[in-house]
């Protein structure tokens, strides 16, 4: 063996610089001194030794272009793409946070699309069914309670006295004054058997020719179920102008011109309205009766003091 010099050994140098092993995952093999698009770039640069014969060569890797990280990102894209329901425009971000805005509206439809819990709809189902079964029953106490109306008689009216006198008004005007005062009695039953009743009247009042000459009112009264009573009602006028329309008490002389002589009869008018309410259940059930009663009544100066009967003298509407 004999050394060999500078010369030999730059003419046996090799054209292409030795390559080194492959890795595993990298691109294909770069051409001699050129950079690979791929993931591994090699530099070739003379010795600073010439003697030495030796060449120096560097790999690099760029993590950017890494194919290993290409597919990761693809299959994670295309997971998301497919979640949203459209491909997302890849334009300043925008296509995320349509993606985003996709998903929420899906959750959303989801809520809404959710069936109701089982509790909720047996509660709505007892509510409703109970409502329902009470209007029903509500009507049907209504109706019973409808054809169960009371009853009121007339019995009798009893004059205490009536007087006609002269006198003057408030004005001072000179006119006949009628001073009256009569007791009415009559019978009121509550037909009802599963309720009671309050009872209240407009006033009672005795005209003659429209000109009202006495009124009473009724005390307010309750009535239990099934049951009757007698109310009576003081009716009293005292000293009503009559202004030329009242009747005109004459007496007639007796045969031979002795003693008093008969006093005509007045004819009169008793009217009042007999309302009933009954609270059959609570306020929600509470019919009501109005009963107008109208009756001819004829005063008879000579009958003071004596009760009248109104049994057949009374209309009711």
């Amino acid at each position: 063996m004999h050394a060999k010099t500078d010369s030999e050994v730059t003419s046996l140098a090799p054209s292409s610089p030795p390559r080194s092993p492959p890795r595993a995952g990298n691109g294909p093999t770069p051409g001699s001194g050129g950079v690979m698009r791929g993931a591994v770039y090699y530099v070739q640069s003379p010795s600073r030794d010439s003697h030495d014969g030796e060449t120096t060569t560097k790999a690099a890797t760029t993590p950017a272009l890494s194919p290993m990280a290409s597919p990761r990102h693809s299959h994670s894209s295309s997971s998301r793409f497919s979640r949203g329901g459209k491909a997302p425009r890849n334009k300043g971000g925008k296509g995320w946070q349509e993606i985003g805005v996709i998903e929420e509206e899906g959750l959303l439809d989801e809520d809404e699309r959710r069936p109701m819990p089982k509790r909720c709809k047996y509660c709505l189902i007892f509510v409703g069914s109970f409502v329902v079964l009470f209007t029903f029953f509500a009507l049907v106490l209504w109706g019973a309670s409808r054809s169960q109306k009371p009853q009121i008689a007339m019995k009798s009216i009893t004059f205490q006295n009536f007087i006609i006198q002269a006198g003057t008004d408030a004005s001072l005007v000179p006119t006949d004054m009628a001073t009256t005062n009569a007791t009415v009695k009559f019978t009121y039953k509550n037909t009802g058997t599963f309720f009671g009743i309050h009872v209240t009247a407009d006033p009672f009042t005795l005209s003659y020719s429209q000109l009202n000459l006495a009124a009473g009112d009724l005390k307010k009264f309750y009535q239990g179920r099934s049951s009757r009573r007698t109310a009576s009602v003081s009716v009293k006028g005292n000293k009503v102008p009559l202004y030329g329309s009242g009747p005109t008490l004459m007496a007639q002389p007796a045969a031979g011109g002795k003693g008093a002589g008969k006093v005509q009869p007045v004819p009169m008018t008793l009217s009042t309205t007999v309302r009933s309410k009954a609270y059959v259940l609570g306020a929600l059930v509470k019919p009501r009766f109005t009963k107008r009663v109208e009756c001819k009544v004829v005063m008879d100066p000579a009958k003071l003091n004596k009760a009248i009967s109104l049994e057949k003298a009374c209309q009711y509407s």
